[in-house]
C-alpha cells in the first residue's frame, strides 16, 4: 500500500501542477507510470529512513507520513528543476525522516516495533580462540 496517492498529490499541488510535471506524452492526462514511479520512490525513501526504528512497511499510514511522501514524490516529479517551495518541502521531509530515524520524532500510530537498542557506548566482540598465546608460544616471548 503506497503512503501517498495521486489524490494526495493533487490535493497538495493542484491538478494543473500535476499535469504540468506528469504529462510526459502531452495528452492532457497525468501519466500513471510517471506518478507511480514518483510515489514508489517516495515510499522507498520513507522506508529507508524509518526502517531503523520501525518494522516496514507501515501498516497504518499516519497523516505526517503522507505529507512526507507527497513532498518527496512532488519533488521527483519536477525533473526540469523544482520551484524553491517544492525543494524546501522536500528538504523538510528528509530532515523530519532523519529525526524519526534518530528517535527525535515519533510516528503516531505506527504499528512497527522499534528495534532493540543496545546499551549506549557498549561494545561486544566475539571471535575464535587466539592462535598464539603465552602458553602456546612457550619460551619465544
Amino acid at each position: 500500500m503506497p503512503y501517498a496517492t495521486l489524490d494526495d498529490l493533487i490535493e497538495r499541488a493542484g491538478q494543473d501542477e500535476i499535469l504540468q510535471v506528469a504529462d510526459r506524452d502531452q495528452d492532457d492526462l497525468a501519466d500513471p507510470a510517471v506518478i507511480e514511479a514518483a510515489l514508489a520512490h517516495a515510499d522507498n525513501t520513507v522506508n529507508g529512513y524509518l526502517a531503523v526504528r520501525y518494522a516496514m512497511p507501515l501498516s497504518a499510514v499516519p497523516p505526517i507520513v503522507v505529507t512526507w511522501a507527497v513532498s518527496i514524490a512532488r519533488y521527483h516529479l519536477h525533473r526540469e528543476g523544482a520551484p524553491d517551495y517544492v525543494v524546501r518541502d522536500y528538504k523538510d521531509a528528509l530532515a523530519a525522516l532523519k529525526d524519526a530515524a534518530r528517535g527525535l520524532v515519533a510516528i503516531p500510530g505506527a504499528d512497527g516495533v522499534a528495534p532493540q537498542q543496545s546499551a549506549a557506548g557498549a561494545v561486544s566482540v566475539t571471535g575464535p580462540e587466539p592462535v598464539f598465546s603465552k602458553d602456546k608460544l612457550g619460551g619465544w616471548l
